[in-house]
């Protein structure tokens, strides 16, 4: 073989790891708000400082912001830093949701507290708009102090939820136990802070003390790292548009991904065991027979 034979052989190898990486990475990905995000309400009530946008919640209004695209799988991130001091009734919401009465939804919810306690956690999952599926934990460290990571992994088998990238709850694909699955909606990701103080707090015991507004909550850090669909694509089309195939392959779809390995299976193990405090599964009053996901979920 000449040079130039294997000059072009390099060349065809090349050329075809690029198309590889280019059928694997079909997604879209940033850290930068403007790309990803606008404000969806409120729009006084934002302030930008370099890479940080804060939003504040007053007596007169809390703020929320959206995605400016709807998602297919994929991973989702924002870094947030949450009310510092007396954050009693607040809630500070980092979520997925499609739209309509069937909609899909996967919520992290930061319940405020008084200085001193500890901030916490509600996760919960609605599939064809049914929910009343939450989780609750106390962190451990305190989420107003610094910033921290916030993440949603859904693909075709799972959905898991992550702080800095140690799972906290896992919600699985049990189709073949009769559960629907939610994995034929685009979703929307968004985020807001707003006044709860009817149940956030104690069961709503402890009211916002408006003397310490505003309060507010900082974010960095926007990635989405998922398959994009326009508004344009038929909700048909968008499972197909969206899942691997034999022309083109999504990260989100390597086997690895359809399960957690055994180093995470040991941290969401380690959360359950020490941090969760509610877990619907376990609520007799509100369920007097388990929900059938109850025997799976979480306890790998």
């Amino acid at each position: 073989m000449g040079p130039a034979s294997s000059l072009s052989t390099r060349r065809l190898v090349l050329f075809g790891i690029m198309i590889g990486l280019m059928m694997l990475v079909t997604s879209v990905s940033s850290r930068n708000f403007d790309q990803l995000f606008q404000a969806r309400w409120a729009l006084d009530h934002f302030a930008y400082q370099g890479d940080t946008v804060k939003m504040k919640l007053d007596n007169f209004s809390g703020a929320g912001f959206s995605s400016k695209s709807k998602y297919m799988f994929g991973k989702v991130t924002v870094q947030i830093k949450l009310v510092e001091g007396d954050s009693a009734g607040t809630v500070t919401a980092f979520y997925m949701s499609s739209d309509g009465p069937k909609h899909h939804e996967f919520d992290f919810e930061f319940l405020g507290n008084t200085t001193g306690e500890p901030y916490l956690v509600q996760t919960n999952v609605y599939v064809n708009g049914v929910g009343n599926r939450e989780q609750r934990l106390n962190l451990w460290f305190d989420p107003s102090k610094d910033f921290h990571s916030y993440s949603i992994l859904w693909n075709q088998r799972q959905v898991v939820f992550l702080v800095d990238d140690t799972p906290i709850r896992v919600h699985s694909n049990l189709e073949h136990k009769g559960l629907p699955f939610p994995k034929d909606q685009a979703m929307g990701v968004y985020s807001s802070i707003w006044n709860a103080d009817d149940w956030a707090t104690q069961g709503g015991r402890v009211k916002t003390d408006w003397s310490h507004a505003p309060f507010v909550a900082s974010y960095r850090g926007f990635e989405i790292d998922g398959c994009e669909c326009p508004a344009s694509v038929a909700a048909t089309e968008i499972s197909r548009r969206c899942s691997s195939s034999a022309e083109k392959r999504f990260w989100w779809d390597e086997p690895r991904l359809s399960e957690l390995n055994l180093h995470q299976s040991h941290q969401l193990t380690w959360v359950r065991a020490h941090h969760m405090i509610y877990d619907y599964c376990s609520d007799t009053a509100r369920f007097p027979v388990a929900p059938v996901e109850c025997q799976h979920h979480g306890r790998k």
